[in-house]
């Protein structure tokens, strides 16, 4: 949590930070101070930040970490004043709201950026409603505190009943500047991760692998464990700001329906969620209502959002656990009737191990290809590169590791980490639009968009090429309908996140494609999302983790009226 330099006492520590966001909160009460109305102005600035008894750096908005909640309604107009108190530039991207493109908060793209001792105001009508949140595009800002929740009432009658609300904003936090961590990044991508696979755990069985698989992984030079880029060797993880050791606490009466807005604001960390004891019924996910669906665990990549309702009986207290995908922390908090109760920590699950399949490789349907020769699919004798599985606007240089041969539709299968788990797990084909999607009409034309990467250089990409390389934009006529498939011919996830729209997952659910502003594109998967172009400007496209969006996996997705017809 933050903090004043030299020895400033509990009272005053707390009241640095957000009420919504102070440990011990009754929920997102009407009588909780929160920044709302039609005039709110915001400063971005510099503040000292604590966790686990270390002291650090941070950009913060009005002083605090995490942000200020912002309350707004559906139908009113907003002018949002940001002031840059930094000697550098800054904005605010607006995550999921769906604006004009000038206000989107992108610089280089929709706006300039906003100089040192300068305001921007930012004034757009509100057309939604649900769990957004906004954060910097500036630089790596994001990964030093730059971020914030933001919940729209709607202009009618929920269709989710609850009692009280909390809002979770899980982060990860580094003493590293980021700036130091994309460099280290780019010297050794290795370097965070202190969980490889071992000789000794080869022979004591401890790693799951045998010798062959071994000798595999290490013909194609990648590892079986690289899971995160970023891990807990570096990071601490946080609930509202504050570490698992400050234990942040929600309050609830017993049989109330508790609203949890869960938001993923990390720069590289994908966590998986759950409640020990508690069940969670979905009934949101990136701001959009869906039909609810009762889990026991959900992974949050990346930028996304996910509102749950649970219903505590008992006089008793839960944990909530937020545990790194790579298992190498976890960022953990409690629900409990009277503040300083506590429930039982769960362990960190065992590590997870990437297989063929996060390759694209099917092995069992590869073996019976013709001519198949093992030997012959990675590095040096293995080729992964092979140019003839390209698309042919895909760039196969340097920036190219590996080509999925057989991507697969993932959405139905349990997230990395998940798979063995005995209770129930949350997968996207899971989610079903709680309204008709408006827009019934068949796309007009397909797009592929092959997400690529080098991990041995630390270069991410579209198709082969970074952002840098000056690419050319995505170009979609205004309102055309278009179905994009992304293909990920890497074995990191990607969070992918398209600004100014929100895009039908297709999933299975015609007619009821869950509506997403982003979505977690599976090591060696493929997703595909039906698209309707209606919103013109220029907009952000980009991978959400943010070391990979500025390593290259970025670029512009232009709508425009390109013809008399789309106009």
């Amino acid at each position: 949590m933050l903090k004043l330099t030299g020895g400033a006492g509990l009272a005053s520590l707390t009241s640095l930070l957000p009420a919504w966001a102070q440990n011990g909160s009754a929920g997102i009460a009407p009588t909780l101070p929160t920044l709302s109305g039609p005039d709110i102005s915001l400063s971005v600035g510099h503040s000292p930040f604590s966790v686990g008894g270390r002291t650090g750096h941070a950009v913060t908005v009005n002083g605090t970490l995490p942000a200020p909640l912002l309350r707004l309604r559906e139908g009113q107009n907003v002018r949002l004043a940001v002031t840059n108190t930094l000697d550098e530039d800054t904005s605010i991207h607006w995550h999921g709201i769906l604006l004009p493109f000038q206000m989107d908060g992108v610089p280089g793209v929709s706006f300039p950026g906003i100089r040192p001792r300068e305001t921007f105001v930012y004034e757009f009508p509100i057309r939604q409603a649900g769990t957004f949140w906004y954060h910097s595009h500036s630089g790596l800002q994001e990964a030093m505190g730059h971020y914030g929740p933001i919940i729209i009432d709607p202009a009618n009658a929920d269709p989710v009943s609850y009692d009280r609300e909390h809002v979770l904003i899980l982060s990860d936090w580094s003493f590293l500047h980021p700036h130091e961590i994309l460099r280290r990044l780019k010297v050794s991508p290795g370097y965070f991760n202190q969980q490889r696979t071992t000789v000794a755990g080869l022979l004591s069985g401890e790693d799951r692998m045998s010798a062959d698989d071994r000798r595999m992984w290490a013909q194609m030079r990648m590892d079986p464990r690289d899971v995160l880029d970023v891990s807990g060797s570096t990071y601490s993880y946080l609930v509202n700001g504050h570490g698992s050791a400050e234990n942040w606490t929600g309050l609830f009466r017993p049989g109330e329906r508790v609203r949890l807005r869960i938001i993923n604001a990390s720069a590289m960390t994908i966590f998986n969620f759950r409640i020990p004891g508690l069940p969670m019924t979905v009934v949101q996910a990136d701001g959009e209502n869906v039909r609810p669906v009762e889990t026991d665990e959900l992974q949050i990549s990346i930028a996304e959002t996910y509102d749950v309702i649970v219903q505590p009986n008992d006089d008793r207290a839960y944990t909530i656990v937020a545990e790194a995908m790579d298992r190498s922390g976890m960022a953990r908090a409690t629900l409990a009737p009277r503040l300083g109760m506590t429930a039982e920590v769960p362990p960190l699950r065992e590590i997870p191990n990437l297989t063929m399949r996060d390759m694209g490789m099917d092995m069992g349907s590869m073996a019976g290809m013709s001519g198949m020769d093992h030997g012959a699919m990675g590095h040096g004798d293995m080729n992964m590169r092979d140019p003839s599985l390209a698309p042919p606007n895909m760039a196969v240089g340097v920036g190219v590791q590996s080509i999925a041969p057989m991507p697969e539709n993932r959405l139905a299968e349990r997230p990395t980490g998940l798979e063995n788990v005995t209770h129930r797990v949350l997968v996207y084909t899971d989610l079903i639009a709680l309204s008709p999607n408006r827009d019934t009409r068949a796309p007009s034309r397909t797009m592929q968009i092959h997400l690529t990467g080098n991990m041995e250089r630390f270069m991410w990409g579209f198709d082969g090429r970074r952002f840098s390389e000056l690419v050319e934009p995505i170009r979609f006529a205004r309102n055309e309908r278009v179905r994009v498939t992304l293909v990920n011919d890497t074995m990191m996830s990607h969070p992918i996140h398209l600004h100014g729209h929100f895009f039908e997952l297709v999933n299975g659910h015609p007619g009821h494609q869950p509506l997403k502003h982003t979505v977690n594109v599976a090591p060696g998967g493929r997703v595909s999302f039906d698209l309707t172009a209606d919103n013109p400007g220029d907009w952000a496209f980009h991978c959400h983790m943010l070391m990979h969006m500025h390593a290259g996996m970025f670029n512009v997705v232009t709508v425009r009226p390109l013809d008399e017809a789309a106009s």
